[in-house]
């Protein structure tokens, strides 16, 4: 080649370096990768990857790939914000999670500095879409909504027993205990016992004795699988016969298995179930393949990946604050949940929420199925 033909091509060829270098979005994904709320951080990480993979082989969006961020939170505040702080220095534009309303609430005011838009498949408190930040966005319900479903569930079948509501002191477990509280009160039951316990807490006798004192009925918890097992194991070697209820933290058959017989009968608010949807059929089956069960937030962490592609095709940008006001605009997005479309504060417009019962199945195999 001459030396002038060189530097006549030149510029073309940094061009053509540069676009290549642009051409490609980050996608964090913030969860619980270890702890003990790591069968839920799985879920995140397979239904975002599986979804990044499935638009990648499509041509990904607006021509550029995704590449995928991973970030482990552990289920802790700090580490979360440590987190956001990672993402925003790798220049994320897009993070699904977290999974902790607790660590969702703080990791978003740095996403907000950093102009970084977010989705939540599973942080349900209340605070997080009510804050009014233009970057924060859920693909699950609320527990406001999730609470007067229990409460309306309970006013039906138990109004006359004497209920407790006990729950974890995190953001997620008190506000769902909370707003329970209320629906209740508002259909005019009220509680014999309200507590809180400590997340990581293993031993229960004290507030057993005062289950036990209260000779309650159904206790409602507001918190995570790890701690309602053993609770349910141990009310259960205490020899008492106490309904539990709790919300969609405990949506793992991680519950079981460190509750064992003791969770059968458990009742429990999760949405319909997203297995079940002819949208997800072949997904569902794309998992199951690969021997992983798509349960709880696995579809919910795909269908957030899908809103960003269909936000961003729809603005014809993959600018984040451009994308999170096409999202607002009402459009109706085609998700492996469902259609989903966002009111003004980023949360779905739809009622999510059903009532779920542990049973134990033909197979002697204890899960949760929906009442019909």
């Amino acid at each position: 080649m001459s030396s002038r033909t060189f530097w006549s091509v030149l510029p073309a060829l940094a061009l053509l370096f540069a676009t290549s270098a642009q051409a490609q979005i980050k996608i964090g994904v913030a969860g619980p990768f270890t702890g003990d709320d790591v069968a839920f951080g799985a879920q995140f990480k397979n239904g975002a990857a599986e979804a990044v993979e499935d638009i990648n082989r499509m041509g990904g969006i607006q021509n550029q790939r995704l590449i995928l961020e991973l970030g482990d939170d552990a289920s802790d505040e700090k580490r979360g914000v440590e987190v956001a702080k990672r993402f925003a220095a790798a220049r994320v534009s897009f993070v699904v999670g977290h999974f902790n309303s607790g660590v969702t609430l703080p990791a978003s005011k740095v996403y907000l500095e950093h102009n970084i838009l977010e989705i939540t498949p599973a942080a349900t408190n209340v605070e997080i879409t009510e804050r009014g930040l233009w970057n924060m966005f859920r693909t699950c319900g609320r527990d406001d909504q999730q609470g007067a479903a229990a409460a309306s569930y309970l006013a039906r079948f138990y109004k006359d027993k004497k209920i407790a509501i006990v729950h974890d002191n995190t953001p997620y477990g008190q506000g769902l205990a909370e707003e329970t509280k209320k629906a209740l009160i508002r259909r005019g039951i009220h509680e014999v016992l309200f507590d809180g316990v400590t997340k990581g807490q293993e031993d229960f006798s004290a507030l057993i004795a005062k289950i036990r004192v209260a000779r309650v009925d159904l206790l409602y918890w507001g918190g995570l699988h790890t701690e309602s097992g053993r609770l349910a194991q141990q009310m259960h070697a205490a020899g008492l016969e106490v309904v539990m209820m709790g919300g969609d933290g405990l949506t793992t058959q991680e519950f079981a298995n460190i509750g064992g017989p003791a969770v059968e009968g458990t009742l429990m608010t999760f949405s319909p179930d997203p297995r079940k949807r002819p949208e997800a059929k072949a997904l569902v089956e794309k998992f199951r393949a690969k021997r992983f069960e798509p349960e709880a937030y696995t579809l919910y962490s795909y269908a957030a990946v899908q809103v960003i592609k269909q936000a961003a095709e729809a603005s014809k940008s993959i600018e984040p604050k451009t994308v999170a006001e096409q999202m607002l605009t009402g459009m109706r997005f085609r998700t492996v949940i469902g259609d989903l479309s966002f009111d003004k504060k980023g949360d779905i417009t739809r009622f999510d929420w059903v009532m779920y019962i542990w049973k134990k199945q033909a197979s002697g195999k204890i899960t949760y199925q929906e009442i019909q």
